[in-house]
């Protein structure tokens, strides 16, 4: 194949492969050359509908286009010496019908517009893979979440027992967590269904081109509204790479729980061989590997979103190669948050809770007193802050009997709690786990009843979403597949 055609009229002189390798961007391109092609059909139809094209030269292009499309392209096409594999392809072409035919393909088109069309075309087939992934993730949470509507487990601030709650309560809230992933994502997919195509270096083109019929022929909502920002823009990369990192640290913090619950000082869950290792010299061990990898990976995902900000902070209008080096960054961050995902669902979905380990560890560490102390404020009204300091003051001396209760509260506070009607027996009942649980019924509340709420709550929505995720895609598809149809009558 020849040498880089772009260069051939302007420049001159042999690169070194260090220098060819330094401005290719191959790697990243694997990503894009499938929508590459898909992008040379529409505009080579749209060439030809608006007879900026003749037909010899569209139908020859075009059946070249679809032996790539059905075939793949050539690994010559990714050779380091075309810099990328637009210039890649466009040789091959070239070689193919010759350079009256094939050099006619680029025709009111940049590779300016052509790459921001490919990413965004890439990239909205991940935010529906990633959509769909953490929809997986849901399901598997509210289902688990429904089965320990009743399992009462403490609850942690400052990783200290707290207050009790539920393993569907707790389950619930990084549902709720992910849901709002899900929702960023589908707002950052409107903002990614815009098409540069036709925007050319950044001024547009004075060829006749219909960029709305591009723009339809390629699944995109409508083409963008200004040729400079359309070439220039990363922003919608970042965004997704945003939203990816929030997932992520969401991710995170779930792996952190499993692996410190996966402890044996702990010991609330047993997760499932397969997502576990053992040790090279230790063979007792069994280490939540995949878990302390997903943690990692959120560090990744996190270092490509400020990969990619601080490439862009510095760049005036309209289109600078720097862009380039962005893009590997966005490909890692989306890749890792993908990956991830279906990973965590399954950990989750195949994992052994101990119930009775949580239980047990419950009440411990006083996680009842917040609700011996609204008691005393609800039954025997009493201010909160001074039901609050007497409990603390019984704490202090290290139990919640009648007998220290009645010190702290003479202590503290100068009153009896006796006096007022306070018993051993209404201690211990308030004192129970299970009826700390119960009397927080209210919204948001991790009592059974305010569960259910929370579960057919999260259920509408992830079957609304789960739905934007299908039709999205087949409406996606079904665009491709009328494409690949009008190509192949141009070339018949």
């Amino acid at each position: 194949m020849r040498s880089d055609q772009i260069r051939q009229g302007r420049l001159s002189g042999e690169r070194s492969g260090d220098l060819e390798h330094f401005l290719a961007s191959m790697d990243a391109d694997r990503w894009i050359a499938k929508a590459d092609l898909l992008v040379d059909m529409a505009h080579l139809l749209g060439l030809r509908r608006q007879k900026i094209i003749d037909e010899a030269p569209a139908r020859a292009l075009m059946a070249a286009l679809l032996d790539l499309y059905d075939h793949g392209l050539p690994e010559e096409a990714f050779d380091e010496r075309f810099e990328d594999v637009h210039a890649g392809k466009e040789a091959y072409l070239i070689d193919r019908v010759g350079e009256d035919f094939g050099g006619r393909l680029h025709m009111g088109r940049s590779r300016n517009d052509e790459v921001a069309t490919c990413i965004r075309m890439r990239l909205k087939e991940e935010i529906i893979a990633l959509v769909q992934s953490l929809a997986d993730l849901r399901r598997t949470l509210i289902e688990t979440a429904a089965v320990h509507t009743e399992t009462v487990m403490p609850g942690f601030t400052h990783l200290q027992h707290a207050q009790p709650t539920t393993l569907a309560h707790y389950l619930l809230a990084y549902e709720q967590a992910f849901s709002r992933d899900t929702a960023r994502l589908r707002e950052a997919y409107a903002r990614v269904d815009i098409s540069p195509l036709g925007s050319a270096a950044f001024a547009s083109t004075g060829f006749p081109l219909d960029r709305d019929y591009t723009a339809r022929l390629l699944g995109f909502a409508r083409p963008a509204g200004n040729s400079m920002d359309a070439v220039a823009a990363r922003d919608f990369a970042i965004e997704v790479l945003s939203d990816a990192a929030v997932c992520m640290t969401t991710a995170s913090r779930l792996c952190e729980e499993l692996v410190l619950w996966s402890t044996a000082f702990v010991g609330f869950v047993r997760l499932d061989d397969a997502y576990c290792s053992s040790s090279s010299i230790m063979p007792q061990k069994k280490n939540p590997d995949v878990a302390e990898i997903m943690r990692a990976k959120a560090g990744s995902v996190a270092g490509s979103l400020t990969a990619a900000i601080t490439i862009t902070k510095g760049l005036p209008m309209s289109y600078n190669r720097d862009l380039q080096e962005l893009t590997p960054h966005l490909w890692r961050g989306v890749e890792a948050a993908r990956q991830s995902i279906p990973l965590l669902s399954g950990m989750i979905g195949s994992a052994a809770f101990d119930t009775e380990r949580m239980g047990a560890e419950a009440g411990r560490g006083f996680s009842t007193a917040t609700e011996l102390a609204d008691v005393l404020v609800r039954e025997y009204g009493l201010a909160f802050r001074t039901a609050h300091r007497i409990v603390g003051r019984a704490v202090r001396h290290g139990s919640l009997d009648l007998a220290t209760l009645e010190d702290a509260a003479r202590e503290a506070a100068g009153i009896s709690v006796v006096e007022q009607g306070m018993t051993q027996e209404k201690i211990d009942s308030v004192l129970d786990p299970r009826h700390a649980v119960a009397v927080r019924s209210i919204v948001g509340g991790p009592a059974p009843a305010a569960v259910a709420v929370q579960l057919a709550e999260q259920k509408g929505l992830l079957a609304r979403d789960t739905a934007w995720a299908e039709e999205t895609r087949t409406a996606l598809l079904g665009a491709f597949e009328d494409l690949i149809l009008e190509s192949r009558r141009l070339a018949a």
